[in-house]
């Protein structure tokens, strides 16, 4: 502690490039923690779904339904305990750009499925005996300023015209990663008001045996193998895995821009450290000349750069903290988007790297530097 004063003297001799140095390394670490964040997000979706459920889609694709018929077949496979179904609405709520997800579900026995969805009893019940009602996630909620008992209309872009509905639940999720801007309402609405001319878009089923997922899965499919609607059947877990997948190799690209900007703001620490042991080059011979050891002046040199780099990383890490909440309009993409314990040591510990490397070169020249030399050189 006794050098303390020294290295707060030496990181002020030029407060404009300490200032540049410390203001690059915040944007890198701000940038680091807010792209390692869309990774930890999009790896704990993959993770989200149970393997207790199974999903049943169209084996074309998600968006073309499945037949009603099917219930029955499932509902008699064995190690099959429950079905239920829900269908994408795509309705829009004022602006376009204010998107959220609506399913229209088969009230009955999805909530049944679903005990991490957590919805007050009385609510629930509400919501099963009117046909208008909707259930609404409690972020949702607040991002439109909705109340429970509140009538919203949604227009309607699959299927066109106003809906109405009146909001007789709201949800919490268990896990920060399920959604909670979200609204659930009821199938037989959507079914009434179409003609009966919808039909389910996926079928989710509950499993006795979770591990007997596989052999079940095969078989399902093996019964609409040549029906006109063929299925795909998979884990829930598989099923969420399957749409971060689509959002290409994410991780890849993160990984190369912050290994590209760890190099750019490695450089930038770099030359102020060299810059900085340049103009003390005098100094330093007579430092060494009262007595400094050469392991001392490397310290201090290590010092200086640790803390600027320490803290513009700190300054970048809480940045992000504090870009990344609740309000964030990336949280309705990707919910459950947060900064972690994990990104943020990791965070502190590329800065302190950041300051170790960059002033190991610089250390390692004032320790070997020559008294006599230095003393013959015009500063």
């Amino acid at each position: 502690m006794k050098f303390a004063r020294l290295v707060w003297a030496n990181i002020f001799r030029n407060k404009r490039r300490t200032f540049l140095t410390t203001a690059s390394v915040a944007v890198a670490m701000f940038l680091f923690a807010s792209l390692r964040s869309i990774i930890t997000t999009l790896e704990a979706s993959a993770e989200l779904g149970s393997e207790a459920r199974l999903i049943t889609r169209n084996a074309i694709g998600i968006t073309f339904p499945l037949p009603e018929a099917y219930t029955s077949r499932l509902e008699s496979t064995r190690g099959i305990r429950s079905v239920s179904w829900a269908n994408w609405f795509g309705g829009v709520y004022q602006d376009p750009q204010d998107f959220f997800a609506q399913f229209a579900v088969q009230g009955e026995s999805y909530f049944a499925m679903y005990p991490e969805i957590h919805v007050p009893d009385d609510q629930l019940d509400a919501f099963l005996r009117e046909r208008t009602a909707a259930i609404v996630g409690a972020g949702l909620m607040e991002r439109f300023g909705w109340s429970l008992d509140q009538t919203v209309t949604l227009q309607g872009t699959i299927f066109p015209g106003d809906w109405e509905f009146t909001i007789r639940g709201v949800y919490t999720p268990e896990n920060p990663s399920f959604s909670d801007q979200a609204m659930y309402f009821r199938y037989d609405y959507l079914f009434e008001r179409t003609n009966r001319q919808v039909t389910p878009g996926w079928f989710v089923l509950q499993l006795e045996d979770p591990t007997a997922a596989a052999d079940i899965s095969t078989t399902i499919d093996a019964l609409f193998e040549n029906s006109t609607a063929p299925t795909a059947t998979e884990t829930e877990r598989a099923f969420q895995a399957g749409f971060v997948t689509m959002w290409g190799n994410v991780a890849g690209l993160v990984r190369a821009i912050g290994t590209a900007v760890f190099f750019a703001i490695l450089l930038v620490a770099a030359n102020t450290m060299m810059m900085a042991a340049r103009e003390r080059i005098n100094e330093v011979a007579v430092m060494k000349t009262l007595g400094f050891q050469n392991r001392t002046l490397a310290t201090l040199v290590l010092a200086e750069a640790t803390i600027i780099t320490g803290v513009g990383g700190l300054i970048g890490l809480f940045l992000a903290k504090g870009f990344i909440n609740p309000a964030n309009p990336v949280n309705v993409m990707l919910p459950g988007f947060n900064l972690t314990t994990g990104t943020f040591v990791a965070g502190v510990g590329i800065s302190i790297a950041l300051g170790l490397v960059s002033g190991a070169v610089p250390a390692w020249q004032s320790a070997r530097l020559s008294v006599v030399q230095a003393l013959r050189r015009v500063a």
